[in-house]
């Protein structure tokens, strides 16, 4: 049985995974019912607007998964803040791969972060990664694609970090960032610069390791290699007291305060992304639950 249902936004995919049962318990369910259906996400292509470009199929697998990289093809993938999928980035074995210069963060013509190009809300972020040695990446979620004006009027989009938190991917034993922060805070899975992983149980560099984020009415959970490693808590008197404590505090960085302190917007959902921080890194088999 494969359904197909078009959705206008995040918040109705509740009802395809409604629908993927058949209406029958799992162990009712004749063998061919277990194969993927598909859905269709509305790809917004434009970074300051919502028109939509296109809309693509997903499989969606029998626990209400959503395959976002099919292991093939960048369907649903741009550049943060572009139309297209920076040269840097490639497809490699069924994995996502950014070919890194060692150049730390380096965004330029070829490279930059990328996006889903769906905003989530509440939701459930599984995917694999590994790194090259020495190698600094990051995971995104509840971006925005932020636009400033300065005292001359001329306009720049601003970092996707400026409006997201940042689930770090490091090679913890060869990168300089692993030492710095505090209590180890910058170390993979770890909200970046805020709370440290514990365990941190990350694997060596050129192994995969499984990382998984769970967002859900404002509870954030980071998962590292099978286990619950960091839990916050979003639009509370101890996210703001985290930001301050942060490089993102309002003295030392006002905007950056401004949009994490109200992450996501008034609508509270925004982007997946995976960051170029100018290293090797690898991304593979990354599926969303909407908890909607």
């Amino acid at each position: 049985m494969k359904k197909t249902v078009l959705l206008a936004s995040a918040a109705t995919l509740m009802c395809v995974f409604a629908s993927c049962g058949g209406g029958k318990k799992a162990e009712e369910a004749p063998a061919e019912e277990a194969a993927p259906t598909s859905t269709q996400l509305a790809i917004f292509t434009k970074p300051l607007d919502t028109s939509v470009k296109a809309e693509e199929s997903f499989a969606v697998d029998k626990d209400g998964y959503i395959s976002i990289f099919d292991g093939k093809t960048f369907n649903g993938w741009r550049g943060y803040g572009k139309e297209h999928v920076p040269g840097k980035w490639a497809i490699e074995d069924g994995a996502l791969r950014f070919n890194g210069t060692g150049g730390g963060e380096a965004q330029d013509k070829d490279g930059g972060d990328i996006i889903f190009a769906h905003k989530f809300k509440n939701f459930e972020l599984t995917f694999e990664w590994k790194v090259a040695k020495g190698s600094n990446s990051g995971v995104f979620f509840l971006a925005q694609e932020v636009e400033s004006t300065d005292k001359d009027g001329n306009k720049r989009l601003e970092p996707i970090y400026i409006s997201s938190p940042e689930y770090q991917i490091l090679d913890n034993e060869n990168h300089p960032d692993a030492k710095m922060g505090k209590d180890g805070n910058r170390k993979s899975a770890s909200l970046y610069d805020m709370i440290p992983a514990s365990p941190q149980n990350s694997k060596p560099f050129g192994e995969w390791n499984t990382g998984k984020i769970m967002v859900y009415k404002g509870t954030v959970v980071h998962g590292q290699n099978g286990e619950n490693v960091v839990e916050y808590h979003l639009w509370t008197p101890q996210w703001t007291d985290l930001l301050q404590a942060s490089k993102f505090s309002e003295k030392n960085w006002p905007l950056a305060f401004e949009l994490l302190n109200n992450l996501g917007g008034e609508n509270r959902e925004g982007y997946i992304g995976f960051q170029d921080h100018g290293d090797d890194v690898w991304f593979r088999n990354i599926k969303v639950k909407v908890l909607d």
